[in-house]
């Protein structure tokens, strides 16, 4: 009987293992990074990867003018981090973590150069354009080394979908961590400067073990090599300033070089039948004729077959909506699907989109859904639900209250309405909770800005608010008022030592006080020369995990374009996770992250105070690129 209850487990704990395929994930080293406190002590952390017991343990070294000495007496078994105190910061230091496995150590490890009389962050030079300023930032593995590449949008004169007026052509850089610039993309005249027009996707799209970069382009786009895609004598700016003809591609770009490898025609098309709509041709299938809506772009990665990563790419919010799903094969973009909200039985997905999406397994099928406003689009391309709530400006999913099964999306409407700020079921579009956002005599938007984080511990799961509209206080996930007032809601970051998510606004980082009910800034990122970017919708040009232990950098560009600064917490932790990076839902987080009306990431499960410890997440870890 024994024997066959330990046979009976087996099975199951196999089939349960196995129920789910694994996510496709980069191969990432162990991100040593070694910041400078402002008491002259060194904190050093490093990435626990995502295929890694948490019992794993790490040693780490000091080398000083040739003199190696090991910091720990006994292998570092907690939180990947450590606080040096005996060092002199006149000299270099070379720190280096090697994981421990049976008692052994591994030969080579990884390692992070701490120089001399160091800025308490990493600066890399810029070649900025004349006239151009940083502006979004991604990350991606070019070269297949295990380290990051930056790829920065840099953003000259550009102009709103809604406004005419001629732009300068986007341009995109990319950066080693040590300030090497690699290539630069011109997407040329044909392409509008403006955050609704290029959406840039970086990933590992094929994975062989280095990222690509894939973007919208057209006509006299210049690729890394110094090579035009299409005829470069054209220009279709008509005398407003906007691009409603001629030709539009998708390109999907070399990581490492910045050559073209592949391009198609861009689906969807501003119109089936000619690149030459006219007014009339672009109002019946857009809404409008003057370039507004035809033109606002979306992007997003996604893991629709729960094993591979899938470009998709968007088109459309405000009325007609459309998404086109691609593989990256051998070479190729193939089209996976197309979902298209003008085709029969799709009317009710029209008009919910927002300036931003997100993407998540949030029916636990092991594969990616792509939660576009308030409508959801299976991972097979058919529309899931529609709530008809309508589109806004900010978008927040995860475990946001992990009392309930499965994620929650927290959202808003733009219109005043009863349903300025909504709380619903990620899988099924159920309503939980709404707010309204009416006032009284007045007419305009509803909240343009919203988060659903974790900042106070008296409450289980996120807590939630949002800016104007009528719509005071912070929330619990019942939707109980817990605060009369709220702290600014522009987006979230892990930063201190606990478990409760920071708020970043603009540059700045704020600790929620619940005693006295104030946000307290404990991070200023002006103080080091840096600016917020996106004017008024001021947020960093990219913050996420990118080094160290699981907590996020910010990337910030100087207030002169002359540098690119990454701000690493020296805060010490007690809390050991895996890098946010190989979880699949903040990953792929990090990837849309740039696209419209920036939003943080969140994770596939609850990170907030009382959490359990998340599970491995459910990946294959790409073998390192041994070609670069």
């Amino acid at each position: 009987m024994r024997k066959f209850i330990q046979l009976l487990l087996a099975v199951i704990f196999f089939f349960g293992s196995t129920l789910h395929a694994q996510y496709q994930m980069e191969f990432l080293d162990r991100g040593v990074v070694a910041i400078k406190r402002g008491d002259g002590r060194i904190f050093v952390s490093w990435r626990l990867l995502g295929n890694e017991p948490y019992a794993s343990t790490f040693n780490l070294y000091r080398s000083t003018a040739g003199k190696t000495v090991k910091l720990n007496k006994f292998p570092i078994a907690g939180a990947t981090g450590f606080t040096d105190d005996g060092q002199d910061s006149m000299v270099d230091h070379r720190y280096t973590v090697k994981l421990v496995r049976a008692g052994k150590e591994e030969q080579r490890g990884n390692s992070f150069l701490l120089k001399a009389r160091a800025t308490p962050y990493i600066s890399l030079p810029l070649h900025t354009p004349p006239g151009y300023a940083v502006n979004d930032a991604s990350v991606g593995d070019m070269d297949g080394d295990g380290q990051y590449e930056i790829l920065l949008h840099m953003a000259g004169k550009g102009a709103d979908n809604s406004r005419a007026g001629f732009t300068d052509p986007p341009i995109f850089q990319c950066y080693t961590l040590d300030g090497q610039m690699l290539w630069q993309i011109n997407l040329g005249k044909n392409i509008r400067e403006g955050a609704h027009y290029t959406q840039f996707m970086v990933y590992d799209l094929d994975g062989d073990g280095k990222a690509e970069i894939a973007m919208k382009t057209a006509d006299g786009t210049i690729d890394g090599k110094g090579i035009p895609i299409g005829d470069s004598t054209r220009d279709y700016r008509n005398q407003r300033g906007y691009i409603l003809s001629g030709p539009e591609y998708l390109t999907v770009f070399n990581g490492l070089t910045g050559a073209a490898i592949h391009t198609v025609a861009y689906n969807p098309p501003r119109h089936p039948d000619t690149e030459h709509p006219s007014v009339d041709q672009l109002k019946s299938l857009w809404g409008d004729g003057y370039g507004n809506r035809v033109d606002r772009f979306l992007a997003c990665i996604a893991y629709l077959d729960g094993i591979h990563p899938s470009l998709v790419m968007c088109r459309g919010y405000y009325t007609r909506t459309v998404l086109a799903a691609w593989d990256f094969k051998n070479g190729k973009l193939q089209q996976r699907w197309t979902f298209d909200s003008n085709n029969d039985g799709n009317n009710v997905f029209a008009g919910q989109g927002n300036h931003n999406l997100t993407v998540a397994d949030i029916d636990n099928d092991g594969r990616h859904e792509i939660i576009y406003g308030q409508m959801t689009i299976d991972d097979n391309g058919k529309g899931l639900y529609s709530t008809g709530i309508g589109h806004a400006d900010a978008l927040h999913v995860s475990d946001l209250d992990p009392e309930r099964p499965g994620l929650e999306v927290f959202s808003t409407q733009e219109k005043f309405g009863d349903a300025g700020a909504n709380f619903r079921d990620a899988k099924t579009g159920e309503i939980i909770w709404k707010k309204a956002s009416i006032r009284a005599g007045e007419d305009g938007e509803g909240p343009g800005r919203a988060l659903s984080i974790d900042i106070d511990p008296r409450f289980p799961g996120a807590e939630s608010w949002v800016a104007g509209a009528g719509i005071r206080g912070m929330f619990d996930v019942k939707g109980n008022t817990i605060a009369a007032q709220s702290p600014a809601c522009n987006m979230g970051i892990y930063w201190d030592g606990d478990a409760l998510c920071e708020v970043l606004n603009g540059i700045s980082v704020f600790k929620w006080k619940h005693e006295a009910g104030v946000a307290e800034k404990i991070f200023e990122g002006k103080d080091f020369g840096g600016q917020a970017i996106n004017g008024s919708k001021a947020n960093p040009c990219l913050s996420a995990d990118i080094l160290g232990d699981w907590r996020e950098e910010i990337l910030v560009r100087s207030s002169d374009n002359s540098r690119l600064m990454i701000f690493s917490t020296s805060v010490p932790t007690d809390i050991k996770l895996h890098t946010l990076m190989h979880d699949p839902q903040y990953r792929v987080s990090i990837a849309w992250q740039n696209v419209a009306y920036n939003q943080p990431p969140h994770t596939s499960y609850f990170l907030g105070h009382g959490m359990k410890q998340p599970p491995l997440p459910n990946i294959r870890i790409n073998k390192k690129s041994t070609t670069k």
